[in-house]
């Protein structure tokens, strides 16, 4: 919990939300494909990793069956919390491919236009699907933000949660001060 001064007395506390939405409700342009014994990841799917005989058995498979713009494996570091990224990680042991996340050519190209999916537009997707992650791995990892706003009295004010990264530059919490709120948060950063 993170404690900074606003204007007239006033607080705003922020801390760990309990009651974060999975990002993969959302609307999201990727669709996650996982496979884990004791956690349920991703998105509902109908591939089942028995039917493959290796991970790149699958990408085929799922490059194929949905027509993949883009692809990228997911891994999972699983070591006293979760973690996830599209990279790998560098512990054997307690990490590993866990699937993939991809778009569909028709998907990508209903979103962005055009009548191919060229280099430039595989750029994008790369980009945007990495973000994807980056986001579902603050929720499972537990990087996901609320706060409170407390008057002179230290009486509840405002709230909101729901922000995603600790970065309280980045993640939207400042836009819910005052310019002149967020001038002094920041001098205490």
């Amino acid at each position: 919990m993170e404690t900074f001064d606003l204007r007239n007395g006033r607080k705003l506390v922020v801390e760990h939300s309990d009651f974060a939405e999975s990002p993969r409700e959302w609307d999201n342009l990727g669709t996650m494909v996982c496979f884990h014994r004791r956690y349920d990841l991703g998105d509902k799917h109908n591939y089942n990793h028995n039917d493959y005989d290796s991970w790149e058995e699958m990408e085929r498979a799922i490059i194929k069956n949905e027509n993949v713009a883009v692809i990228l494996p997911l891994y999972l570091y699983d070591h006293s919390g979760i973690t996830m990224n599209t990279t790998g990680f560098s512990c054997g042991w307690d990490s590993g491919q866990v699937g993939f996340i991809f778009i569909s050519k028709q998907k990508a190209l209903q979103e962005y236009g055009g009548k191919k999916v060229g280099k430039k537009l595989k750029e994008r997707l790369v980009t945007y699907l990495t973000d994807e992650v980056e986001t579902y791995d603050q929720y499972i990892s537990g990087d996901v933000y609320q706060f409170e706003i407390l008057d002179e009295n230290g009486e509840f004010e405002d709230s909101c949660g729901g922000f995603y990264g600790s970065d309280i530059t980045k993640n939207g919490i400042l836009d819910y001060v005052s310019s002149e709120d967020r001038e002094l948060v920041l001098e205490q950063i």
